[in-house]
């Protein structure tokens, strides 16, 4: 694995560099098969790789991260491996706490909770509180996040405040609908990145997402590095964003 952690410039002026970048963590699995690896050591991996990641997102200065780590639709996968995750990330809340705090990041999850085992959420919600004061960097992990689901279920969250009488319909904009998603306040998502090599969304981020630059990396998530990275961010510099203005 290509190691990202250590100190290095910024690969784009400050004003050139993107607001909020989300990446697609994809290749875990396949990395490991390509090493004759069980799959457990791909995702292993691929937390070494988030760690490193977040660091240096910090190191750049950019202001905020996603991180797509489970989808809604990674539940079906066989129990053994869901389970395997679900104690990835609870170590990873769990030991990572220092290192986050050294970043200046703040944690939010996003995504449907209430599937989490009790534990998890237990680690979630005590991650949360550690890191709330801290403002260099916002850290979103989404787990259990699919963006039909999270589109789903800010529609109901806005049709119970009409059926209460708190939300007139004529007051319902852009804006609204926003404030209801697991990203209320945080600004639009700039550029995402899919390890791997694949060009699907995979129901990721579908409305934050609407004007984005989209970056397809060749390798695995385990093998993203600083180059992959900045290659990145570089492209995404390169690209004229007009937003259907001309």
């Amino acid at each position: 694995m290509t190691s990202v952690s250590q100190t290095s410039p910024p690969p784009l002026p400050p004003d050139a560099m993107p607001r909020h970048v989300a990446i697609v963590m994809d290749g875990n699995g396949r990395w490991a098969a390509s090493k004759n690896l069980p799959r457990r050591d791909g995702h292993k991996a691929g937390s070494e790789t988030a760690r490193a990641v977040v660091t240096l997102a910090r190191e750049w200065n950019i202001p905020c991260l996603t991180l797509y780590a489970f989808s809604t639709e990674n539940w079906n996968r066989p129990k053994i491996e869901v389970a395997a995750l679900m104690s990835l990330l609870e170590r990873y809340l769990k030991t990572e706490i220092p290192e986050l705090m050294r970043c200046g990041a703040r944690l939010r999850m996003l995504g449907d909770r209430s599937r989490l085992r009790p534990s998890l959420r237990k680690a979630v919600d005590a991650a949360e509180r550690k890191l709330a004061a801290n403002t260099d960097l916002l850290l979103n992990i989404a787990f259990s996040y699919g963006a039909r689901d999270e589109i789903v279920r800010a529609a109901r969250a806005i049709a119970r405040d009409m059926a209460s009488g708190r939300l007139p319909p004529d007051k319902i904009d852009e804006a609204t609908f926003s404030s209801r998603l697991d990203t209320a306040g945080l600004p639009d998502v700039d550029l995402v990145i899919r390890t791997g090599g694949e060009m699907r969304l995979s129901n990721f981020l579908l409305w934050q997402a609407a004007y984005a630059e989209y970056v397809s990396a060749p390798c695995f998530w385990p093998d993203f590095g600083r180059e992959a990275f900045a290659a990145a961010l570089k492209e995404y510099a390169g690209r004229a964003r007009r937003f259907g203005g001309r």
